[in-house]
């Protein structure tokens, strides 16, 4: 969520250098972008058709539950890798997908975004809405929704608009209180052409502090390896993935989840770091006391990406809460079959 926040801070003093030396950019040289690489896809690697865009997923493991994992801001599926396979082995089937604007999966620009049919798919509507269109494409009823970080919101978002496709949620060091999107006396600005023509140029200051970023989601950034930075890089060798940042700022808003955390009745598990840099400790413990039906974990000596960083204290929190839902649920239907 700081990545997320720095790029709103970013966005602000830009705006503010365009609103006063606006005719000097307008000169600027156009934005270089990568050549489309058509080698970026994993063996793993799947792609499906989710109300018209294109979504790039990796699966694992067979038969229920289905266990759906959503990646922060700025990541991707390959935040995921630690814990993917031993969720698959311990219960059903575990998938992991790109969110709109990161990774593989596809990026709408220009005219086609214009003229999208529905909603704007960057949008968190739309990215709720998606949670509930996957589920179903993959056969299930319900899933389990683990969402790390912003894709915490969007877990909780597609509960709040799709609660019959949720069985559980796991947050893990999840941005509920934090907002999202531009601010409000910003968003009048942001449609302004030449905003729309260099905004990619905020992208791009972004991904230059990237590793340090990064860094500074672990505990302890000697864990952060060059093929750890090389894996969160990836994306940004496709094409056009700085003008989809900045579509997916531009499509985004304060949610105001903060204020609906009453109306989560599911089973809910928090899981954070005691040491988050990115999304403080003590916002995922307010969240855990104010959720009606939530258990909290916190794992020690650990960051932001406990999924990465302490995969085993998260593999052992998230088996546990998921064989507590599945005994739960087991008994309930012995006792209604009972009747």
């Amino acid at each position: 969520m700081a990545m997320l926040i720095r790029f709103a801070l970013g966005m602000s003093v830009f705006v503010g250098l365009v609103v006063m030396i606006g005719a000097l950019l307008v000169s600027a040289r156009p934005l270089s972008v990568p050549a489309r690489s058509p080698h970026l896809a994993d063996p793993d690697s799947r792609f499906i058709e989710l109300n018209g865009l294109n979504v790039h997923y990796k699966e694992a493991g067979s038969g229920e539950p289905l266990i759906l994992l959503l990646h922060g801001f700025s990541a991707s599926t390959f935040s995921w890798r630690e814990v993917m396979q031993p969720l698959a082995a311990a219960f059903g089937t575990v998938v992991a997908y790109d969110r709109p604007g990161f990774g593989l999966t596809e990026r709408p620009l220009g005219d086609e975004l214009k003229n999208w049919p529905g909603a704007n798919p960057y949008g968190p509507d739309a990215q709720a809405d998606q949670v509930a269109a996957l589920i179903e494409a993959m056969g299930f009823e319900k899933a389990i929704l683990v969402g790390h970080s912003a894709g915490g919101s969007i877990a909780m978002h597609a509960y709040l608009r799709h609660p019959e496709r949720v069985q559980g949620l796991v947050f893990v060091d999840p941005a509920i209180y934090r907002g999202g999107g531009a601010r409000g006396w910003l968003r009048p600005l942001l449609g302004m052409p030449l905003l729309d023509r260099l905004g990619a140029l905020v992208s791009r200051s972004l991904a230059a502090q990237g590793d340090r970023l990064i860094k500074q989601a672990w505990h302890d950034p000697a864990q952060v390896t060059p093929e750890v930075l090389a894996g969160y890089r990836k994306p940004l060798q496709v094409e056009n993935w700085d003008r989809a940042l900045w579509e997916f700022t531009l499509a985004g808003r304060d949610l105001k989840l903060g204020e609906r955390v009453k109306d989560v009745k599911v089973p809910t598990l928090v899981i954070t770091g005691d040491d988050d840099r990115i999304v403080p400790t003590a916002d995922s413990i307010r969240l855990a006391s104010e959720l009606p039906n939530a258990e909290l974990v916190v794992i020690p000596n650990c960051g932001h990406l406990p999924q990465e960083e302490c995969s085993g204290p998260f593999l052992e929190a998230v088996t546990r809460f998921v064989s507590q839902q599945r005994s739960t649920d087991a008994t309930s239907q012995a006792g209604g079959s009972s009747q």
